[in-house]
């Protein structure tokens, strides 16, 4: 069986022609990849905690054999796991040294509007940290700094939902930063209290 390989640019599938090793389903966004440089904040790629991870979502480390959120011998340089041609695209270990990452699912419609329960969301961190477009095209990852014993979900007004998660856990990485939200990572404490 053949995995499903997605192009890191956009996330849409990758041609059946291409060869193993490319990383993206056309010239145009390979070269729209390289005039962005490097889009996920330095706070992140300085850490070793990265993995590569199939198309669903199985963790892989940059050789290939299976990675683990919690076995820190699988995890890699931001540098070697963006060159690795393992899985499908990257990602990054949540180890609870105070990165977190509030996942809200479903909230882009195909235009790309937010629906409002998560525009509250995004009011509460005023444009202070990094947010990007999730995996599926349909979700927003907003990283930043904040404490979280355990991950939960939770249902906010609106009924949506948001997933938070600080340790033991790994989050898909698109780099497709939202908006115009800054390269860095802010204080999410009061977003995380808010939501408890």
């Amino acid at each position: 069986m053949t995995t499903r390989r997605e192009c890191e640019h956009c996330g849409g599938p990758m041609p059946i022609t291409a060869r193993s090793h490319a990383r993206f389903c056309k010239p145009a966004h390979r070269a729209a990849a390289h005039r962005a440089g490097r889009t996920v904040p330095a706070e992140l790629t300085s850490r070793p905690r990265w993995i590569r991870r199939t198309s669903r979502k199985v963790p892989v480390a940059v050789d290939g054999s299976t990675a683990s959120s919690t076995d820190p011998s699988t995890w890699s340089r931001y540098r070697d796991a963006a060159g690795s041609t393992a899985g499908a695209g990257l990602g990054f270990v949540l180890d609870g040294d105070g990165v977190v990452c509030l996942d809200l699912d479903h909230c882009l419609d195909a235009e790309g509007e937010v629906a409002g329960w998560a525009r509250n969301v995004l009011d509460a961190i005023d444009g202070s940290t990094w947010v990007e477009v999730s995996q599926g095209g349909d979700g927003l990852h907003i990283w930043g700094y904040g404490e979280l014993q355990s991950g939960r979900r939770i249902t906010v007004d609106g009924g949506g939902s948001v997933e938070l998660y600080g340790t033991g856990r790994y989050i898909a990485v698109t780099g497709r930063t939202f908006g115009g939200t800054p390269q860095r990572l802010g204080d999410l404490q009061h977003v995380i209290d808010s939501l408890l």
